[in-house]
């Protein structure tokens, strides 16, 4: 019985076309002896999280409906490193195999699998390092620049802002939680508002 397999095709812009990945893997299949039950073609950059196409291979792939999905190149299929092993292990679930035009094939299930598996999460977990790396050393030159990050103490722009809707409200008898639920506010934030209010006067008349 032939494999049944998925064609996955992506590009990163509008103004290039999957024609001649799909070209390249019908060939590819024809001459594996695979049969071809779908083709998906995608428009996105690599670093973008939302490819519909390529959930919908999944979602075969879930179904037990293919037993391979074939891809140029891992590139095409995978946004970085941490991805592509968490979606081989997704596909190791449903036994189907990831397979590169150049013949590479990712089976999680054999020796060798496994291996490539582990090489390829000790990777990811160094990119995840990396990354990790680059943000605080941009925070820290931020902050030496004199960036700050985070709300200021006692910034409250939204808070202060509606400051004069709450007093007036409250004086004319509202509740806490109504004016809260007028304002879009919590109830916390409301007391606060006519506490600091209260305080403030307290101070001006000692």
């Amino acid at each position: 019985m032939r494999q049944k397999v998925a064609i996955y095709c992506r590009v990163s812009t509008a103004d290039q076309s999957c024609a001649r990945q799909e070209q390249d893997l019908l060939a590819y299949a024809a001459r594996a002896g695979f049969e071809v039950v779908d083709i998906r073609r995608e428009i996105s950059s690599g670093t973008k999280d939302q490819r519909p196409e390529r959930q919908k291979v999944m979602a075969l792939a879930q179904d037990r409906r293919i037993d391979a999905v074939l891809v140029t190149e891992l590139t095409r299929w995978g946004r970085s490193t941490t991805d592509l092993v968490q979606t081989l292990h997704g596909l190791q679930a449903w036994n189907v195999s990831l397979i590169a035009q150049t013949g590479l094939q990712f089976e999680l299930s054999t020796p060798q699998g496994k291996l490539i598996a582990s090489m390829m999460a000790a990777l990811a977990e160094f990119e995840r390092d990396l990354l990790r790396e680059r943000v605080r050393s941009g925070i820290a030159a931020a902050k030496a620049r004199g960036k700050t990050f985070g709300r200021r103490p006692g910034h409250r722009p939204k808070a202060d802002r509606l400051a004069p809707k709450v007093l007036r409200l409250v004086e004319e008898g509202w509740s806490y939680r109504d004016i809260a639920k007028e304002l879009k506010l919590s109830k916390n934030t409301v007391m606060s508002i006519v506490h600091r209010h209260r305080n403030a006067q307290c101070d001006a008349t000692t």
